[in-house]
């Protein structure tokens, strides 16, 4: 059946309250939740790093010093620098 077909059969309400829908739903936040938690630690990890590039730079490490040893692009480092002054 279509969106449509189903539409017209019963209304959207009707369709939230199916097993189905709220399995859906359930799995949907379930799945949201993992992800922002994944997200979060990408970025935690990320400003980490970026918060070590001064210090680095202080100790007389090139950028590219700095982009080897913390994984990132040189361009990333560059711009952190830049946002330094």
């Amino acid at each position: 059946m279509s969106r449509q077909e189903l539409e017209a059969m019963f209304s959207i309400d009707d369709l939230k309250k199916t097993r189905f829908a709220q399995e859906l739903m359930a799995e949907s936040k379930a799945e949201g939740k993992i992800e922002g938690k994944i997200e979060g630690k990408l970025e935690g990890k990320l400003e980490g790093k970026l918060e070590v590039i001064p210090s680095l730079l202080r100790k007389g490490f090139s950028v590219e010093e700095i982009a080897e040893i913390l994984e990132l692009e040189v361009e990333q480092v560059r711009q952190v620098i830049a946002n330094l002054n």
